[in-house]
Order: C-alpha cells, then sequence, then structure tokens
C-alpha cells in the first residue's frame, strides 16, 4: 500500500492503492474526465481528451488488483450482477463526488472505469451556449435534441439546458438517465429523477409511466431504441417538452437516424410527426485547444423553421447543411463554420479543424489562407 493513500501525479507511486477512492480524488483534482483500473495496465486517466498513465513509475494492475479493487466499493447485488452478467453500470457516490462507473468481465479479469462528473451544474452561460438555444427551453411542447459522440459533453449541455428551464418556470420535470448523473435539486420547478434499473426496468417503460405522473418537460438520457423514439414523439406531440440524446455527429444525421429506426410503412407518418414537434438539434463535439489546457465546444444549431420542416416531411435531409447556412439570424451554424470560427480565433490547430470537419477540402483552403 502508498504511504500516501491520496498521491498527486508528480509524486511517485510505487505500489497499488488500496481503494478505488485514492485513484478517483486524484483525477478529481487534476480535472481528469475519465479513470480506467484495468488488468496488465497501469492505472490510466483521460485528460483533454488524451488517454494516459496518471504515473509512470507506478506497477501494472493484475487481476487480482482489479477484483481487490472492484470489492472495495461494490455492493452485494452489484457482485451479483457483476457475477451473473459479466458488466454493471451504475452511478457511485462517495463523500467527495459522483462517478459514473462500469466495472466489466473479459478475457484477463475484471476492468473498472470511471466518468467523474461536476456535481456543480453550470449554467448555459458559463458552458459559453449561445443565447438562441436558451429560446429552446421556452417551449411548451415539442422535442429537443443534444447529439455527439460519447465524451462529447452531451450531458453536461441537457443539464444546463434542464437547469435553464428549472430556475424560470413553475413546471414538472421528470428525468429518465442511466445513470443518474448531475443532481438537479427542485428550483423554480418540482424536478423528480428516475434511474432506469434501479428505479425503473427500462427507458420505454419510465417514459411510458412518465405520461401519468403528470410531466411538463421529460428529459430522456438515451433516445437508444425504437420503443423510446416512438413514446418521446408522441409525447412531444401531445403537449410535452422533450429533451433527450443521441449519438450522432450532425443535425442530418440526427434526424436519419430518428426516421430510420421505424419500419418502412411508418416513415412517412412519422415525418410528417416530426417535422411539427421537433424545435431543435444541438449537435457538438469537444475539441482540444491548441495550448493544451483543455478542450472547446464547437456547435451545430438547427432550429426549426417551414423550410426545415418541409424538408423533413420530404425526407430530404441532404438539404438541411444549406437551409442551416442561409439561418444564422435565427441562431443556427453548421459544425464546420464553428470550426473555422474556433481555428480563426486560434483556440484549435489547423490538423484538428480539418480532422473534425464534414467539407474537409474547404476547411483546407480556408485554414490555407489563415
Amino acid at each position: 500500500m502508498s504511504a500516501n493513500p491520496n498521491p498527486s501525479p508528480s509524486e511517485p507511486v510505487h505500489q497499488t492503492l488500496d481503494h478505488v477512492d485514492h485513484y478517483l480524488r486524484v483525477g478529481q483534482e487534476s480535472n481528469a474526465s475519465d479513470i480506467h483500473l484495468g488488468v496488465n495496465s497501469r492505472p490510466i486517466w483521460r485528460r483533454n481528451g488524451i488517454l494516459e498513465p496518471i504515473w509512470l513509475q507506478a506497477p501494472v494492475l493484475t487481476d487480482q488488483d482489479t477484483q481487490r479493487l472492484a470489492d472495495t466499493f461494490l455492493t452485494d447485488a452489484q457482485k451479483a450482477q457483476l457475477e451473473e452478467r459479466g458488466d454493471v453500470d451504475f452511478a457511485y457516490a462517495n463523500d467527495f463526488g459522483r462517478f459514473r462507473t462500469s466495472v466489466v468481465r473479459h478475457r484477463l479479469g475484471v476492468d473498472l472505469v470511471f466518468r467523474i462528473i461536476n456535481t456543480k451544474v453550470r449554467t448555459m452561460d458559463e458552458l459559453g451556449l449561445p443565447e438562441s438555444l436558451k429560446l429552446l427551453t421556452q417551449y411548451h411542447n415539442g422535442l429537443v435534441l443534444v447529439t455527439g459522440a460519447v465524451g462529447s459533453g452531451k450531458s453536461t449541455t441537457l443539464a444546463a439546458l434542464v437547469d435553464e428551464i428549472n430556475r424560470n418556470r413553475r413546471d414538472h420535470i421528470i428525468t429518465l438517465e442511466d445513470p443518474i448523473e448531475y443532481l438537479l435539486p427542485s428550483k423554480g420547478c418540482h424536478v423528480t429523477q428516475r434511474e432506469v434499473h434501479t428505479h425503473t426496468v427500462s427507458f420505454g417503460a419510465a417514459l411510458r409511466g412518465s405520461l401519468r405522473e403528470d410531466p411538463d418537460v421529460i428529459m430522456v438520457g438515451e433516445m437508444r431504441d425504437l420503443e423510446t423514439i416512438q413514446l418521446a414523439i408522441t409525447a412531444a406531440e401531445t403537449g410535452h417538452l422533450v429533451l433527450g440524446t443521441l449519438h450522432t455527429g450532425n443535425a442530418s444525421r440526427t434526424l436519419d437516424r430518428v426516421l430510420d429506426v421505424f419500419p418502412t410503412d411508418q416513415r412517412e407518418q412519422i415525418r410528417i410527426m416530426v417535422s411539427e414537434s421537433l424545435r431543435g438539434v444541438v449537435s457538438q463535439q469537444l475539441v482540444p485547444k491548441a495550448d493544451g489546457s483543455g478542450r472547446v465546444l464547437a456547435l451545430e444549431v438547427l432550429v426549426n423553421t417551414p423550410a426545415v420542416a418541409n424538408v423533413i416531411r420530404e425526407g430530404k435531409t441532404f438539404m438541411l447543411p444549406g437551409i442551416i447556412q442561409t439561418g444564422r439570424k435565427l441562431g443556427m451554424r453548421l459544425m464546420d463554420d464553428s470550426l473555422m470560427e474556433l481555428y480563426h480565433r486560434k483556440l484549435i490547430t489547423k490538423d484538428e479543424a480539418i480532422a473534425r470537419a464534414e467539407q474537409k477540402q474547404l476547411m483546407r483552403q480556408f485554414c490555407a489562407r489563415g
């Protein structure tokens, strides 16, 4: 065991620490986003999007080490689930933070992965989100989608949108999450937070049940399947504001994903429903800063207009980028425009801008002009 249970990354660590909390504290204090404790690997963290060892001197973890670390914090029920299913996902809380946790059994033993949750919900202003997005929180019905890859900050943006509603309205907000990440105390609104697999069996079951709980706003942590997407669209049509997330990279792919999940014979009807209920799509990436000091947010924003609704009805989502480009006065922006702005402000490198662009040749030409 290390002589210091909470060593800093600059201190040499030559022994395995005796509890996962010690690793989590180091990660939290050093602004890491994730901690990996895996078999045949040194303890690793992800900072500014890059995976690297916390301590170069630390010993490689054995299967006995990771099993012992898992035993330090898993409940009996979680251990039983790990034994039965081979994996267990939940929100772990200790006296200094909350962590989205995944423990998985694999060929070499047990691996532990933690996403460090910033327990303070940051406001839209603190996140630097554009003012136009506040308009999306003022609707009393419809569908708002926040999309992006894993680790792109969707949960943080969604929590900020819900917080904006919570502070400025007098409504009932129901959140459905897997697991609950940010704790949202009731402010102007009454907030009910439900965790899938803890308080309900699935997103679909929770969403169906929520419609009988007098909600005004429903936040769906992830719209994964046909049932959840169908229920979310129905809820948006029947007088509720629904906020949800999808793992898609831009607005047109988001709408393709929503529509393509339905059987072919239902798609025309669904296109009409989505064209009427959609309020907006926010797609985002977190891009490493040029100076290595962190990451910066790049956004694509689609706001529903008659032109957007017409394109959705006709199934011509490939036309959306052009509509977004001409809708800047309404707060719309393309991801490539956001990347160009960040490069122009010298916040990101040319290589990052080109690698993340949709139109790579146009981005190369823009960057060449300097």
